[in-house]
């Protein structure tokens, strides 16, 4: 359990640190598309954002990961 646990983390900083490499100018942009939402719609965002994860989860599971 807690190597799939250490494996999402890395995962998760190896996409993070590749955005902030490779196209730090669009990340910019991207932040600043998400100060000119609202706060439901960051909410609504953060919340899709956390069932599409549990989906994947799933399907991998599913898989036999």
């Amino acid at each position: 359990m807690i190597e799939t646990a250490l494996l999402a983390v890395g995962l998760v900083l190896i996409i993070e640190g590749l955005v902030y490499a490779l196209a730090p100018s669009i990340l910019e942009d991207l932040l600043e598309a998400m100060r000119s939402l609202s706060t439901e719609q960051r909410r609504a965002l953060g919340l899709l954002a956390i069932a599409l994860g549990v989906v994947f989860l799933w399907v991998a599971k599913t898989l036999g990961a």
